[in-house]
């Protein structure tokens, strides 16, 4: 059970391995603090250098041995902490600008195979057919199990125009498919818009990219042109693994009032110790103009719910965070992922970098995020059933050596049953079918709109109980109060 659900992790190919980090980048490597450098140690990884390359069994390049050395060191730190080669290098920023070369899929990896959580639309991989829930189990004849779910990701990369075939297992089919799919440059949406009904409208931003906020203005002057007089907006951040910070706090900006704090940083450097204000400077990049601008005036005033689970984290805490501390809107969901630090990346050649942990975000109150995350105002699960894969799925604080929580004391997760768990979830996944978000079955998005239309929502069974435990607690403290006050009474 803890390898299969554990192990989930969301990621796009071309996007950043893993919860993809809130990024700041920096053209040079930080100069050394002054520090001395440790001779002794030094000397020591010298000498294991040397007897490597004296005694190991067959020779080994310098180069292997101290990338590997250098990409271990920084890996040690952090579970968002790494080594950037020059394929990681260029697969990173193609990431953040949207497009990248391979097959356009988001996968995950499940009892040892990669599993397609979505192909990307007009993609591919949508184009040949493969569907959410699909599991990859050769890659050009070579078995994925055995493999990283980075190594893999690294193999359905390529070059344009040239091809790999993938070996698909295929729930209620009994032999597997086999499909032969040409690479192309992929150049993924960030943002979807839709009204999902009259006077409501639905806007998904599924990664922060460098287009996030120009692409965001696009659809909501849409929806406007649409209807003039939307009476609600649901912004959803759903399994938005984050992405560059001016796209998270331009897309908070364009809700908030003009020039408050949207969230603020603290490391050991000067520059890591920042805020950043709902300002054309702080999100528009190098563009002198503000994509901003371009906004109807009546999206600043607008009834809004933000939509979380799990897999949202770091650029979409952010947003979500501090939208919630604004009390500008109502965050409903479950909770997200915890990912609360902020990468620099520290480019040490023409085309190398170190992707390092230089500080932790703080939402415009002060809250850290980091291996909490945001606690939604309505806890509602992904089915009305409430479906238990959030209390299964792989959070920050799960992760190994990961950053503290510098504000809060951490709080460990309940325990569950799991073999009970496991058979539960595996009757649900029978009758249930993947979920596409924004449709008429989107049970969260359908309690979002019933909250903005001032309806009852539907919280999970869990917080029905805790709100009743909670309700009979005080009531039974009144009546204590009162017995103690006659008693207090009878005394006098």
């Amino acid at each position: 059970m803890g390898s299969k659900f554990k192990n989930f992790g969301l990621i796009s190919l071309g996007m950043i391995a893993g919860v993809a980090a809130s990024m700041q980048f920096s053209a040079q490597a930080q100069k050394n603090a002054g520090t001395p450098l440790p001779v002794e140690e030094l000397r020591q990884l010298a000498d294991v250098f040397g007897l490597i390359k004296s005694d190991y069994v067959e020779p080994v390049e310098d180069n292997k041995l101290l990338t590997e050395a250098i990409s271990g060191m920084v890996a040690s730190l952090d579970p968002h902490s790494a080594y950037l080669d020059k394929k990681a290098f260029k697969e990173l920023k193609e990431g953040t600008q949207g497009k990248f070369v391979g097959l356009g899929i988001e996968v995950g990896m499940e009892d040892g195979y990669v599993k397609i959580i979505s192909p990307i639309e007009d993609s591919p991989a949508y184009r040949a057919g493969l569907k959410p829930g699909d599991l990859i189990t050769r890659l050009d004849s070579v078995p994925v199990k055995g493999l990283t779910l980075d190594e893999a990701v690294k193999k359905m990369r390529g070059e344009p125009n040239t091809k790999i075939t993938l070996t698909i297992a295929r729930k209620n089919e009994d032999k597997p498919i086999i499909v032969t799919i040409t690479r192309e440059l992929i150049k993924q949406q960030s943002v979807k818009a839709k009204m999902v009904e009259p006077g409501y409208a639905w806007l998904r931003i599924s990664q922060f990219q460098e287009p996030t906020v120009e692409d965001m203005v696009k659809k909501i002057q849409t929806l406007y042109a649409q209807d003039p007089a939307i009476k609600g907006l649901v912004l959803d951040l759903r399994n938005d693994p984050g992405g560059v910070l001016p796209g998270a706090v331009g897309v908070s900006a364009a809700f908030l009032p003009k020039d408050v704090p949207v969230v603020s940083t603290n490391g050991q450097l000067a520059d890591s110790k920042a805020t950043f204000y709902a300002k054309r400077e702080f999100y528009s990049g190098r563009t002198m103009s503000d994509p901003l601008a371009k906004l109807p005036d009546a999206v600043k005033n607008v009834p809004m719910v933000v939509l979380i689970n799990t897999g949202s984290a770091s650029a979409s805490e952010i947003v979500a965070g501090a939208l919630q501390d604004y009390k500008r809107a109502t965050i409903l969901g479950t909770q997200s992922f915890g990912k609360g630090s902020v990468q620099t990346i520290r480019q040490i050649s023409a085309d190398t970098a170190v992707k390092l942990t230089t500080a932790r975000y703080y939402t415009p109150n002060g809250r850290s995020i980091q291996a909490k995350g945001i606690v939604p105002d309505l806890n509602v699960e992904e089915t009305a059933e409430g479906d238990g894969f959030n209390s299964l799925r792989t959070r920050e604080a799960d992760l190994q050596k990961h950053l503290s929580n510098d504000k809060e004391k951490e709080q460990s997760r309940p325990k569950v049953d799991e073999l009970e768990e496991e058979q539960r979830l595996i009757a649900l996944a029978k009758k249930s079918k993947p979920l596409e978000y924004g449709s008429t079955e989107d049970y969260q998005l359908a309690q979002a709109l019933n909250h903005l239309k001032g309806l009852p929502v539907k919280v999970t069974k869990a917080d029905v109980k805790e709100n009743k435990d909670s309700k009979d607690a005080k009531e039974s403290d009144k009546s204590d109060k009162t017995e103690k006050d006659s008693k207090s009474d009878k005394k006098k």
